[in-house]
């Protein structure tokens, strides 16, 4: 049985069913999950949901914000950006299952000791809490009231999280931290203007994984939403940093699609990656 973590999919099924072969994936023994961002932008947004549904518990996903991004638009609270890929999903004569079966999907999991998520983790929260957190997020979309959370998901504020927010404000952060978060304060207020690589921080802040004292310091944590992450690297491979791994490597943007498979030990893995198709803009 093997379990490998895989980077934003982003509606790439042709990198996803050539990373599959690659490691001779077989849903009856091994288990696949996509770290969010399984649709949008990408050439067959459809195609990968109904790839992923089809391998029933062989695939575990967590959701990131092109995810709920999805679900909001679906709802009519969102509207469609010129460069989304979603309209073959709304139009499907599937697509209240497949709706359904994202609305199901976690924010977070915890697989082999590691922590999954979309962007990343607040400096002040454990690992118990972000799973807490994303919980709570987790069973308002399951919820009868899950429009009217999809309508007050959106916006930058609050920028920081405290023990005292609570309704919408409170759902925003996690939402927000778990789906979109790349730079921080050392105190944990978030920036959400500036997508480059880790060593381009805006003035005061860090990458989240660079905060001393950060309560998740000895977790291993794998996340995807931040390609240019491994534009860091000479051989632009994903890098463990502070125990932290991350798995876009820009497949969408016709770089790589990567996956980890765990290893036996804490924070062990193996690497595989395939090539992306064209580029997508």
């Amino acid at each position: 049985m093997a379990l490998y973590l895989i980077g934003d999919l982003q509606g790439c099924l042709g990198p996803l069913e050539r990373l599959l072969d690659l490691v001779d994936f077989s849903p009856s023994r091994d288990t696949l999950y996509p770290l969010g961002d399984l649709v949008n932008r990408g050439p067959d947004s459809l195609g990968v949901l109904q790839r992923l549904m089809a391998l029933g518990d062989a695939a575990q996903p967590i959701l990131g914000n092109h995810d709920l991004n999805l679900l909001g638009v679906a709802a009519g609270l969102r509207r469609v950006h010129a460069n989304d890929t979603l309209a073959p999903i709304l139009a499907s004569s599937e697509r209240q299952v497949l709706l359904d079966w994202v609305r199901q999907q976690p924010l977070a999991r915890q697989v082999h000791g590691w922590l999954l998520v979309h962007a990343g983790v607040l400096p002040g929260w454990t690992s118990a809490q972000a799973l807490a957190l994303a919980g709570e997020v987790q069973a308002m979309l399951q919820g009868a009231d899950h429009l009217a959370f999809l309508a007050h998901m959106y916006g930058n504020q609050p920028e920081q999280w405290t023990d005292q927010l609570s309704g919408w404000e409170r759902l925003r952060v996690v939402v927000n931290a778990l789906t979109r978060l790349r730079f921080c304060t050392p105190e944990g207020a978030m920036e959400f203007a500036h997508s480059g690589p880790a060593h381009t921080a805006p003035a005061g802040h860090l990458a989240w994984f660079e905060v001393q004292g950060r309560l998740t310091q000895g977790q291993p944590i794998a996340f995807g939403h931040w390609s240019t992450l491994s534009l860091d690297q000479p051989d632009q491979q994903p890098q463990l940093k502070n125990l932290t791994l991350g798995l876009d490597t820009g497949c969408l943007w016709g770089r790589r699609l990567s996956a980890a498979k765990l290893g036996p030990g804490p924070g062990e893995f193996e690497l595989f990656s395939v090539a992306g198709d064209a580029p997508q803009r």
